[in-house]
């Protein structure tokens, strides 16, 4: 898949927080030559750094990579049961407003 907007948040955040290429790398465990990749979107991370940006930034990995921001439903203190109740009549709220 392509993110372009990846790349571009990434710099964004770094300079937000006024690092070099070479701090943020050293703070993340990466090096500069990688961190410079990323944000000139000639690559991305492994799914486990791209988890510890987010962590260091304090934002979505959705954010990052420029994924549309959609609704959610926050279901964690839900039973599995309860969670299929909710999936159902979401479901079924679809189908009702498709006619």
């Amino acid at each position: 898949m392509y993110f372009p907007e990846f790349g571009e948040n990434l710099k964004r955040l770094r300079l937000s927080r006024n690092l070099t290429q070479k701090d943020f790398g050293a703070a993340v465990g990466l090096s500069k030559a990688v961190v410079s990749k990323y944000e000139n979107s000639l690559g991305y991370p492994s799914l486990d750094v791209l988890v510890k940006i987010s962590s260091f930034y304090g934002v979505t990995t959705d954010y990052l990579l420029g994924v549309p921001h959609g609704k959610t439903v926050d279901v964690s203190a839900l039973s599995d049961s309860q969670v299929e109740v909710v999936q159902h009549l979401i479901s079924e709220f679809i189908k009702a407003n498709e006619k």
